[in-house]
């Protein structure tokens, strides 16, 4: 085993969600075509799904054209980072009752911006992993004298 095999913790899934729900900023990749796109949002964790508001514009379109999507958040201190991607479909929530639910936890535009459309991330796949921050060994290992 190396040392890097040795220092990368997988987190299961509970443990990814619980980091996730610990955060409120992430990263949404689309796909269309072979055009990938990144945006960042900032997002709440619903039960075991991401939800974000948007506008209409480049991000909603694309998510109607393909709604598989890809979303990271990681973090970092001085001893840890990690980082959790999770891969799923979007949705847009279209039913009163559900952008009512929705209304209800909590969730605000960062910029001075109207947002009236409430995204759902359905996650398929969620994979995370965790490892330790310290100075680089030595990369060419004990020198003889």
């Amino acid at each position: 085993m190396s040392d890097i095999d040795d220092a990368v913790t997988a987190l299961d899934d509970d443990r990814c969600w619980e980091r996730l729900r610990d955060h409120r900023l992430g990263r949404l990749v689309t796909r269309v075509g072979d055009v990938l796109d990144i945006f960042p949002v900032n997002y709440v964790v619903d039960d075991d799904t991401i939800l974000f508001r948007t506008a209409e514009g480049s991000k909603l379109f694309e998510l109607t054209v393909n709604d598989e999507v890809l979303f990271e958040v990681d973090d970092y201190t001085d001893q840890e980072a990690w980082s959790v991607v999770i891969r799923g479909r979007a949705q847009r929530l279209d039913t009163s009752a559900e952008v009512e639910r929705a209304d209800g936890l909590g969730l605000t535009p960062w910029i001075p911006t109207v947002k009236y459309v409430y995204v759902r991330i359905v996650a398929h796949a969620i994979s995370g992993r965790a490892f330790p921050r310290g100075p680089e060994p030595d990369r060419y290992g004990v020198a003889s004298y």
